[in-house]
């Protein structure tokens, strides 16, 4: 049973880890490319909240599926299932009022909060990960 949890718990932490950094680096970047910059940003304000859904869920589920095989990986998916939902809930609407209100330095500051929390997630997810293909 535990190599079946195990198994599952290290996909479901790739699948996390890859979504991250696809959604971060790729997607999000690519939208201001090819967009104008009107349609990226109300693309990616419809894209984040699904985003940050998916972050909470994936990291929920890969915390129970670890939770007796590896604690501490468990304990790491826990912590980015659990940080993300003010990010979801409070941060990114913080952001886009920034945005909206034409706050420059708000924004910057928020938003660098944001990528900081992201990239957290992101090094938090690839710990899990290496810890998992290691045990």
């Amino acid at each position: 049973m535990n190599y079946y949890l195990h198994t599952a718990g290290l996909l479901i932490s790739a699948f996390l880890f890859g979504g991250m950094l696809f959604f971060s680096a790729g997607f999000a970047a690519f939208a201001f490319k090819v967009l104008p910059l009107a349609e990226a940003r109300q693309l990616i304000r419809k894209a984040f909240p699904p985003f940050y859904l998916f972050v909470m869920v994936t990291a929920a589920v890969a915390a129970a599926l670890l939770f007796t095989v590896d604690s501490v990986s468990a304990l790491l998916m826990l912590i980015i299932a659990l940080t993300t939902l003010p990010n979801r809930q409070f941060l990114m609407p913080a952001v886009n009022r920034a945005t909206d209100q034409g706050e420059r330095k708000k924004f910057a500051q928020l938003h660098g909060l944001s990528v900081l929390i992201t990239l957290a997630h992101i090094v938090a997810s690839a710990v899990v990960i290496v810890r998992l293909m290691h045990s």
